[in-house]
């Protein structure tokens, strides 16, 4: 299923509708999404499961300009939301962001990825499993390439986890944007989203994974 809404409790339930949602940044005017990024911008692509959590994630940081949900690395040309779904397309659901380097860098942005993802699992992602929900850093630059390798060999050689680092890192080729229903899934059906990310586990699984850094980050 995509993204799917788990059933929770009446309790847990109530406690998700009750949560504030955090106000996301909004996207640059005269930014087309899919676009080329403005003067001044990078372009940067990541997945780490459902894409609706990905680009709220990413919205909260400083100086990322425009987020859209979509779909890379697989074969099929402008793949449908329904055709990556059933994962035999080969794409993964990725978020990809123009953003401000002189405001934030790619290598802050990394850093953050790291945080908001289960980096121990490539079946999938939390509660959504399949190749189409995998981990995965796509470099869009020789530059990011070299960052995101030398980022991922610095986690493994810190010993900080028992088990292999899953998170793919591969070349950045097309993307597809996904329809308008899922671009900014979290602001136009709110209590959905937090409905799905909580029961999917997401934030208990960071935070087992991080401890007070899922918090900070």
């Amino acid at each position: 299923m995509k993204c799917p809404i788990s059933a929770l409790s009446l309790l847990a339930a109530t406690v998700i509708a009750s949560a504030t949602l955090v106000c996301a940044q909004a996207p640059d005017a005269g930014n087309a999404p899919g676009g080329a990024p403005q003067a001044g911008l990078e372009v940067a692509t990541f997945a780490s499961g459902c894409f609706w959590c990905t680009e709220s994630d990413f919205d909260k940081v400083a100086g990322v300009k425009e987020t859209i949900s979509g779909f890379m690395g697989g074969q099929t040309p402008h793949p449908t939301y329904d055709q990556v779904s059933t994962g035999g397309t080969g794409h993964a659901e990725a978020l990809q962001l123009k953003y401000d380097p002189k405001v934030v860098s790619y290598q802050q942005l990394l850093d953050y990825y790291w945080r908001h993802v289960d980096l121990l699992d490539g079946g999938g992602q939390f509660c959504d499993r399949g190749d189409q929900y995998r981990p995965v850093i796509f470099a869009h630059t020789p530059e990011q390439r070299k960052l995101a390798l030398d980022s991922k060999a610095a986690l493994e050689a810190s010993k900080r986890f028992n088990e292999p680092i899953a998170v793919q890192i591969v070349d950045a080729g097309a993307f597809t944007p996904a329809d308008d229903y899922h671009q900014n899934y979290h602001e136009t059906n709110p209590l959905k989203y937090r409905y799905y990310r909580y029961g999917c586990g997401r934030d208990a699984r960071l935070e087992k994974l991080w401890g007070a850094e899922a918090a900070t980050h």
